[in-house]
């Protein structure tokens, strides 16, 4: 395709006429002028979503940071035994959970390494300790904790198969997992994804399709930055897309930056610049549907949340007031009334939102048992006028 050709697409794609996929391809081997792509990305955010930008008052429970793979750039995981391993216990889960009804919360984002009962007979273990035959087992009995306490659970403990995501749908108001990239190139040897075999695309796609299938709310979004080239970006938002367009259950999309960890493989790889997050996220907002929110998180990017708005997202992800991102521990979390500030200067109302998007909030999308604690929680939401207001305090703690 000419420039020129192309300029016509984005353009119309800003008016609201979806880019086909040999437009975005050729896009992504060309591009174009960033000022009209940002433009077009923001028109099309303007449109769906308004001057408001959206989080999630947020717990973050890592039941587990076991996990059987070894992605190069990952300071989450660990084996038994290693410094820094950790399964949480019932009496933890418990405690975490009451200090999150006191704080303000109402997400209980519950967040673990990739099938660790697979590779490791001692965690196996430990779950018939703790009263549990799965891990599915251990997630489903603390998300009825938290339902307890008011608050709705969200898991992303990696590849699920269908059994288990049927299960946990029944106490879990939505339910995600990282699609991170389709690149097959990514899982070669001497790559990032070579030690990983979960983050094999077909697999990830595999329980993306599933999720579709079985009606489930559902997060997921790419990482930038680990090698990929812009078309493997470009595909893999493609592939995003189809899903979407086969299912209508993709509720949000994360586009993510590498960010380098001290003790990982990946700690000299050079970050992506704001310029290489921008454009991607700007790409995101004019391939995906408009109905689909678009969020980069704001501890990964602290300075540069006036470029993320001016790029087209319209959420920033969980926040939480009261524990750190344990997956990038170096990156804390911004404080809300300061985060208030900031949106309210650059023009946007901040808000805070329920882990399960409001157009999911339905039979046909969510259990009926957990209808009426999701409306209860949206009411409550709903009724906060200030998000400084939303929590007695400000401090992130471990």
């Amino acid at each position: 395709m000419t420039m020129s050709a192309l300029e016509g697409a984005v353009a119309r794609a800003g008016s609201g006429t979806s880019l086909s996929d040999e437009e975005a391809l050729a896009l992504a081997e060309t591009g174009v002028p960033r000022g009209a792509l940002l433009a077009a990305a923001r028109s099309v955010r303007d449109r769906a979503f308004g001057r408001v930008v959206t989080f999630s008052p947020k717990v973050f429970l890592p039941l587990t940071n076991l996990c059987r793979n070894r992605c190069d750039y990952c300071s989450f995981r660990r084996s038994p035994g290693e410094p820094g391993e950790w399964t949480m216990r019932p009496h933890e889960v418990e405690t975490r959970l009451e200090r999150a009804r006191a704080t303000g919360c109402s997400e209980a984002l519950f967040c673990l390494g990739d099938t660790p009962e697979t590779a490791f007979p001692s965690y196996r273990q430990t779950l018939s300790d703790l009263g549990h035959a799965s891990t599915v087992d251990y997630l489903h009995w603390s998300a009825r904790q938290a339902l307890a306490r008011g608050l709705l659970p969200h898991t992303n403990a990696g590849v699920l198969g269908v059994s288990a995501m049927a299960r946990l749908r029944t106490v879990n108001v939505s339910l995600g997992l990282m699609l991170e990239s389709t690149s097959e190139r990514l899982c070669r040897p001497g790559m990032p994804h070579y030690r990983a075999p979960d983050k094999r695309p077909e697999k990830r796609l595999r329980m993306l399709e599933a999720a579709g299938v079985l009606r489930i709310p559902f997060t997921t979004g790419i990482l930038v930055g680990i090698g990929e080239t812009r078309r493997e970006r470009v595909e893999s938002l493609l592939a995003i897309r189809r899903l979407h367009r086969a299912h209508g259950h993709i509720q949000e999309v994360i586009v993510q930056n590498f960010r380098a960890g001290p003790t990982t493989p990946m700690a000299a790889a050079p970050e992506p610049t704001e310029a290489v997050v921008t454009e991607t996220v700007a790409l995101a907002r004019i391939l995906l549907d408009p109905d689909v929110s678009l969020q980069a998180p704001p501890n990964l990017n602290p300075t540069s949340l006036a470029a993320l708005l001016d790029a087209g997202i319209d959420d920033l992800g969980g926040i939480s007031p009261l524990t750190p991102d344990y997956v990038n521990p170096r990156h804390p979390w911004p404080h809300l009334a300061a985060l208030e500030r900031t949106c309210t200067t650059l023009g946007f109302r901040l808000r805070p939102r329920a882990p399960i998007h409001d157009r999911f909030v339905r039979s046909e999308w969510l259990d009926t048992a957990l209808l009426a604690p999701t409306r209860a929680v949206q009411a409550r939401l709903r009724s906060i006028e200030r998000v400084a207001d939303l929590v007695p305090r400000e401090e992130v703690s471990a």
